[in-house]
């Protein structure tokens, strides 16, 4: 692969809903420039894009992947993010180092779930975009139908800069208003524009143009004097409102077919910035921000956008180099971790393919091999030099699983294999639950966590099962209780005996505090740790259904010892029974998590939502409208939102939203209470 100078590479990353054909568009795009000679296809699991096990396994992307096409001596490093919405932070990932966005747009479904997710996060990291009405030669293809329903999804202006030149089965190949020419056919031949067509081509090539006057004074003045604008002047035109935001150009295609490439790949060199056009990224100095123009003059400065496990060749980082130039065989330091890495080799991915290169430029995409201690989300630079890239932020993970390992050697690699998926992808998380005492695996939903467990098979060789998490409940009392407890053994030689007299009561801001009430040397003191350690242990294990118990004052206030049988171990015992027995007379109750949830639905799913929180024991809290959606603030039980992520999908068509955070614990109703500490003593038995 050439050597591409920074105004020479576009990184544009496709992203849209499921099915959309991106990946095969990819493909086209690889087949059309002769980088491969032969298309693949997803159900033969052959595309360059999706080359992981489990891709072709599904039949979807599932990470993103680099395609990098070399045209008309340009780069354009292509991003091909998954359309699911399970794996929506590859698609942040993606964006996050693109300077453009390629949005296509089925053209029998039109803009679907995944358009507006990929519309809303361009709007999030400000990025130029084009819409792109695919797979035109299917029956039923309707490019104006398809085209009118994402205006309905925004209020940008969309205007063709490409018409199609027939439809469905008759697709010949697409009319490009920029070149006023016709390109047909797979080979993308440039012909005349066919007589029929020639009218509505001039009347859709005029509005182009006064979008491209609208961009300047000066050319908005030549345009209202009805002088004509030059081609230039009409690049520059578009190219300006295309960065401002202003307008969305809308392109016609088929990747199947081929038809339509190459004047899309022509209007993306001349219409979508380079990294040299887009302002410059703003990273943290040890003086304070610091703006880095992508020059290769600059101070070296390569943000760490992906991680992935290659089976065979290991570790593999994919960065994004922001400022400076890098070359094969040289260092840079990673002050995340404060420890410099050694670059073996530089190369340009495509797919799983990795094309060697010597020199690297700003502005340009390109992975690293076998990289020791960087992971997802680091900036490395010069030791003299210290910068921080941003990282931008992800949604939360609302799914949760349960993992264990299925045998013994699983055990051992459980921890390792957990922290290398979550390096690999910034929506994946584990952490052990202190109260539950298992360990939780977070996603993005049901296909995000499964893929990640198979992935922990094949690269990690780490077998693991899944479960419902347990809900983090927790103990308390409501009242004071009192009770008493002999603890004697005597079988021969050295006994035990000890005798302790407790009082717990409701503590309120504290978990747990420890009195000693006696006086008068009933009980000595250099047993009262003893005591204490008893108490402690059964306030981890529970008394009513094995949950932590809370907010608890535990006093000593009589007792009694044996001069020669008593002993640290016999009041230690004889704390847990009486402490036992003490909160068993203190009226004791359970505790569950109680979430804020704030839900964001489109208007018509409103009573749905309502509707739905009236059976999981939620509080609505509020209502609001934000953006012509309808926002629900509720307090509700964990219990009850455990699956929420899969049903909420299912209420709104993908189209709902949620966030959800701790909020405080609160007593369970009585009837359910005893549903749980049933189950927890027929799981002893």
């Amino acid at each position: 692969m050439k050597e591409y100078p920074t105004k020479s590479i576009r990184n544009i990353a496709l992203a849209s809903h499921s099915g959309s054909g991106k990946t095969i568009l990819t493909e086209a795009l690889l087949h059309f420039t002769g980088a491969i000679t032969r298309m693949g296809e997803i159900k033969e699991g052959s595309t360059v894009s999706d080359y992981q096990e489990e891709e072709k396994r599904r039949g979807i992307s599932i990470s993103t992947s680099i395609i990098p096409v070399e045209y008309q001596k340009h780069k354009i490093n292509f991003l091909d993010t998954p359309g699911y919405t399970d794996f929506v932070g590859e698609v942040i990932s993606a964006m996050g180092v693109a300077d453009g966005v390629i949005i296509p747009v089925e053209s029998v479904a039109g803009a679907e779930v995944g358009t507006e997710l990929a519309w809303s996060y361009a709007d999030e990291f400000n990025l130029p975009r084009f819409v792109l009405i695919n797979v035109l030669d299917r029956d039923n293809a309707n490019f104006q139908k398809a085209l009118d329903s994402v205006r309905q999804m925004t209020d940008t202006r969309l205007v063709p800069l490409q018409i199609p030149w027939g439809e469905k089965a008759d697709l010949k190949g697409v009319i490009d208003l920029l070149t006023m020419k016709a390109y047909q056919g797979a080979d993308n031949q440039v012909v005349d524009i066919p007589d029929d067509l020639a009218e509505i081509a001039e009347v859709a090539r005029l509005e182009m143009i006064e979008v491209a006057a609208e961009s300047d004074d000066e050319l908005l003045m030549k345009y209202l004097d009805d002088e004509k604008l030059t081609s230039d002047e009409i690049i520059s035109g578009l190219k300006d409102s295309l960065i401002a935001g202003t307008f969305v150009p809308v392109f016609a295609s088929s990747g199947i077919t081929q038809i339509g490439l190459a004047p899309l790949m022509e209007a993306i060199i001349k219409l979508m910035p380079s990294p040299a056009d887009v302002h410059p990224i703003v990273a943290e100095g040890v003086q304070g921000e610091e703006e880095l123009p992508a020059s290769d003059a600059g101070p070296l400065a390569a943000y760490v956008w992906k991680t992935t496990a290659d089976p065979f060749v290991g570790k593999i980082t994919s960065l994004r180099l922001y400022s400076g130039s890098m070359n094969a065989d040289t260092r840079a330091y990673n002050h995340a971790v404060q420890e410099e890495e050694r670059f073996g080799n530089l190369a340009i991915m495509r797919g799983n393919e990795q094309i060697d290169v010597a020199n690297v430029h700003a502005g340009d995409i390109f992975a690293v091999p076998k990289l020791g201690v960087t992971s997802t989300g680091h900036t490395l630079g010069e030791k003299e030099h210290p910068l921080t890239l941003p990282v931008p932020e992800y949604p939360n993970a609302l799914y949760k699983v349960a993992v264990a390992p299925v045998s013994q050697a699983d055990s051992a690699k459980l921890s390792p294999s957990l922290t290398r998926l979550c390096e690999e992808d910034m929506t994946l998380s584990w952490r052990q639950d202190p109260i539950t005492r298992e360990t939780v695996l977070l996603g993005m939903g049901g296909q995000h966590i499964d893929a990640a467990i198979r992935k922990a098979k094949s690269l990690f060789q780490t077998e693991l099962e899944t479960s419902l998490p347990k809900v983090p409940y927790q103990e308390t009392i409501t009242k004071v209780g009192n009770a008493q407890y002999r603890h004697k053994k005597q079988s021969g030689g050295s006994g035990q005996f000890a005798e302790v007299f407790m009082r717990v009561e409701p503590l309120k801001d504290e978990e747990f505090e420890f009195v000693n009430e006696v006086f008068g040397g009933a009980i000595s003191k250099n047993y009262m740790p003893a005591i204490e350690k008893g108490v402690k242990r059964i306030m981890e294990d529970g008394v009513l259904a094995g949950y932590p118990v809370v907010h608890v004052q535990a006093a000593v206030y009589d007792g009694k010892e044996h001069p020669v049988d008593s002993k640290p171990v016999a009041f230690e015992i004889a704390a847990k029974q009486v402490f036992k027995l003490a909160v068993k007379n203190a009226s004791p109750v359970m505790l569950e998590p109680i979430m804020d949830v704030k839900v964001t639905v489109p208007e018509s799913n409103m009573g749905d939502i309502l509707g739905d929180f009236n059976t999981r024991r939620a509080r609505v809290q509020g209502m609001d409208t934000k953006g012509g959606r309808s926002v629900v603030s509720a307090h509700a039980p964990l219990a009850e939102m455990q699956r929420y992520t899969t049903d909420l999908r299912s209420m709104t068509g993908g189209r709902g939203i949620f966030e959800m955070e701790f909020l405080k614990y609160q007593q369970v109703p009585s009837h359910l209470a005893e549903e749980i500490i049933q189950a927890a003593q027929d799981g002893e038995e």
